[in-house]
């Protein structure tokens, strides 16, 4: 066919008088869609149908000739879509002007195949699955004779989560809030369609899953086991934000594919780096293709974290297809200032049934990895008997702080630890007890068993550990890198007197006890944050109580410092600690919260001093004082009629009374168990406040006047809207929303608050089961005291 001598209409080569000859829009549109169905079909097609045709007139030699070309078009066939689309996105990104479009398409089309082949996906996936295989619960996974570190598929026992519920905000529904809770996968899979479940963020106090939770994760995609959880196939990023925080300290902070190829796949693997097709980490963010998990934003330096959250938010608006999981402690989480992930959840507290699996995975692990495999029988008969010793202690009904203990993953580890050296012993009975049993154990105890001599015995060691726990707490780092620890250690006292080198201690420290941990190459930091927060209280226990008030006092509302405080405070005499809890309310309303959970960490006065009432006295008293100060923002409130904000401090302090934060719910159970005391002081100062209108104790009378029974059970449907229409939550046979209730104290009906708006899960505040459980909780409270 004969090129034409006119210009092409609106080709902008030939209208500006270029004497290139290009071809015209049609012609390239010809090309490009002949040449992608070439590539998409011309394989298959060019077989199939020999094959077929052949199989037809029963040519078998023929037909099998051509079966290995017919499968690999088949195969072609799978790969063609992916290709084409990774081809349009290449050639989109690099057409920048009608005139090179051709050219353009041309180096997409070697790059796309590159990229189609290099089979960089699976590579990347392996490496990223390595270091998540072990079962290690936040950095806890000691090893000895007796103990081995674990996989992770092998114990890994699921995290059930909770969403957060308001007036204003509610992302789930009764079938979302189920018995067992949330699953992650759940969500993941919701995030296809639903755009609002790809800005995820994960809050839990330390030790109770949360990295474990996205290693998991990371773990099952690195398999390509997604599919038994069907969730979309996707490529997973996790990324401790610890690990960066050299890069967010630069004035100008990396872009996510820069901070993912230029600093993250680097270091996945020194024997095997990695190194990504063009535009590999783009091209998944922008398609929706990847999960990018940013673990332990409370870890960020304090200064830093407002900026990254700034950071992490711009990301998320970027690239609004991609699966975004943030987690952090609540306390670091309150410096996330920018525009927060959309759907806020909270990890669950271990539940007994939890705790078994847990319990039974893990002694099966424990006995099988010490038997040769002949002996399976035997060692799942010895994992079934330990495992039963370890659960009749951790449901002792007499032993509350051992179950308290067990409903966090990192602490239900160190018990069975603690447990499998003695089958036979009593479980520690505080939280405090058990960091010194393991630091014994691991300082001592293993050693000598091994009969590995320790360069400074169990006192001296653990003061080093102490002192250099302390600095690093002081200077709000995670982590310490070796010459600065060497040079710190070197200035130790104790390494003069026992003419010890501190590389050899540390070495020592690290291979033997673990106490202290090498992630990274040169980076060191004790094996979990608690850790470090034990050594640092212990440090503090054993100097003079000015010094150490001094500095408690100072840091009181520093995030960094509460397990710190918490454990230092636990150690203390009961006439010390009264003090030190005395100075902390000094410090105002905002400072009970942190003097209330001191308290709750505390030694039982009943248990270990049954005898001295003085004690006892002394303890009950401090009790009254911080509870009065707890309260005192409830009774503002109250008392200057600001009845919204009095229900919502009401909702806080019942969720924090139980260990929880806010945002959480509380359960059925939670409400059963309720504080008597705390539900008797809210509510009367409801009924004080509102002259007997409103409070708990009001529409219990109510709820017993429409007939429905003092069971906690699930009332009968007419009992529940008769008292619903009663305290003016239904109008009309309709539900009221929060913001259309009265508040106003003359005009409303009696028993309309406490509302307590958040406290209930989904499902029991629409049927009543979880309310009616706060009363029936009311009546046995009041019932006791009677």
């Amino acid at each position: 066919m004969a090129q034409s001598s006119q210009p092409a209409e609106n080709d902008p080569s030939e209208a500006d008088g270029s004497s290139q000859v290009t071809p015209s829009r049609t012609e390239r549109r010809f090309v490009q869609r002949s040449l992608q169905e070439i590539v998409r079909w011309s394989p298959l097609g060019g077989t199939s149908w020999a094959f077929a045709s052949f199989l037809l007139q029963q040519e078998w030699m023929t037909a099998a000739l051509l079966f290995p070309a017919t499968a690999v078009s088949g195969v072609w066939a799978a790969y063609s879509k992916n290709f084409v689309e990774r081809l349009s996105e290449i050639y989109a990104e690099r057409a920048r002007t009608d005139a090179d479009k051709l050219v353009a398409w041309l180096d997409s089309l070697n790059e796309a195949l590159k990229w189609q082949f290099s089979g960089f996906d699976e590579k990347y996936l392996k490496q990223q699955a390595k270091p998540c295989q072990d079962y290690t619960t936040e950095g806890f996974g000691f090893k000895s004779d007796k103990i081995t570190l674990l996989m992770l598929e092998e114990v890994f026992v699921p995290l059930q989560l909770s969403g957060y519920f308001s007036a204003t905000t509610n992302y789930f529904n009764s079938k979302d809030v189920a018995a067992e809770g949330l699953s992650i996968w759940d969500l993941i899979r919701r995030s296809r369609k639903e755009a609002t479940f790809r800005q995820i963020a994960i809050q839990a106090q330390g030790g109770f899953g949360k990295t474990t939770l996205l290693r998991h994760i990371a773990l099952i995609y690195g398999q390509g086991k997604y599919r038994r959880y069907r969730a979309p196939k996707l490529i997973p990023f996790l990324l401790y934000l610890r690990d960066w925080r050299e890069e967010f300290s630069q004035s100008q902070l990396p872009t996510l594919p820069a901070l993912i190829t230029d600093h993250y796949l680097p270091n996945l693997s020194e024997s095997k780096p990695l190194t990504p097709p063009p535009k590999w980490v783009e091209t998944l963010l922008h398609q929706g293709n990847a999960l990018v998990m940013f673990d332990g934003f409370d870890e960020l330096a304090e200064d830093q974290r407002q900026r990254v959250s700034h950071w992490i938010s711009k990301q998320m608006r970027e690239y609004d297809q991609t699966i975004f999981i943030v987690t952090s402690r609540p306390t670091g989480f309150k410096d996330y200032v920018a525009q927060r992930p959309k759907v806020p959840l909270f990890v669950q507290k271990f539940n007994p049934g939890q705790q078994q699996r847990f319990v039974e995975r893990w002694y099966l692990c424990q006995e099988r990895c010490f038997r040769e495999k002949k002996q399976a029988k035997q060692a799942a008969e010895a994992a079934e008997r330990n495992a039963q010793k370890l659960l009749i202690q951790l449901q002792d009904p007499n032993r509350p702080e051992l179950r308290q203990m067990a409903e966090n993953p990192l602490l239900l580890n160190m018990l069975a630890t603690y447990h499998r050296f003695d089958p036979g012993i009593e479980l520690p009975k505080k939280r405090v007890e058990l960091y010194q049993g393991i630091c014994k154990l691991q300082l001592e105890d293993r050693p000598k068993a091994r009969g590995i001599a320790m360069l400074l015995p169990l006192d001296k060691s653990q003061k080093v550990l102490q002192t250099l726990a302390l600095a690093m707490v002081q200077q709000n780092h995670p982590r310490i890198a070796r010459l600065p620890l060497i040079n710190f250690l070197q200035k130790h006292p104790i390494f003069k007197q026992e003419e010890i080198e501190p590389e050899a201690f540390l070495k020592q420290i690290v291979q033997v006890s673990e106490l202290l941990v090498e992630r990274e190459p040169g980076e060191f930091e004790f094996p979990h944050l608690s850790f470090q927060g034990y050594f640092a209280a212990s440090y503090l226990a054993q100097q003079p109580h000015e010094k150490a008030l001094a500095l408690v006092r100072k840091n009181w509302g520093v995030a960094w410092w509460r397990e710190t405080i918490l454990l230092y405070t636990a150690q203390l005499p009961p006439r010390l600690m009264s003090h030190v809890i005395m100075e902390a309310c000094k410090l105002g309303k905002e400072a009970a919260q942190l003097a209330y959970d001191c308290l709750r960490e505390y030694r039982n006065p009943e248990k270990l001093a049954p005898l001295d009432q003085e004690f006892i006295s002394l303890i009950n008293s401090l009790i009254n004082t911080v509870r009065t100060l707890r309260y005192a923002k409830l009774e503002d409130y109250l008392k200057s009629g600001q009845w919204k904000e009095a229900d919502r401090e009401t909702y806080r302090l019942m969720v924090t009374a139980v260990g929880k934060i806010e945002g959480q719910w509380l359960t059925k159970e939670e409400l059963l168990n309720f504080p008597c005391d705390e539900l008797q002081t809210i509510d009367l100062l409801w009924v004080t406040y509102s002259q007997g209108k409103w409070g708990f104790s009001v529409q219990k009378r109510i709820y017993e006047e429409c007939g429905a029974k003092l069971d906690g059970e699930y009332p009968d449907e007419k009992s529940w809207e008769e008292f619903s229409d009663r305290v003016g939550w239904r109008k009309d046979g309709s539900w009221l929303d929060y913001r259309d209730l009265t508040h106003d104290l003359k005009k409303s009906l009696f028993g309309e608050f406490p509302f307590v708006v958040d406290v209930l899960d989904v499902v029991g505040f629409v049927d009543g089961i979880g309310y009616f459980s706060l009363v029936q909780r009311l009546v046995n409270c009041s019932t006791s005291q009677s």
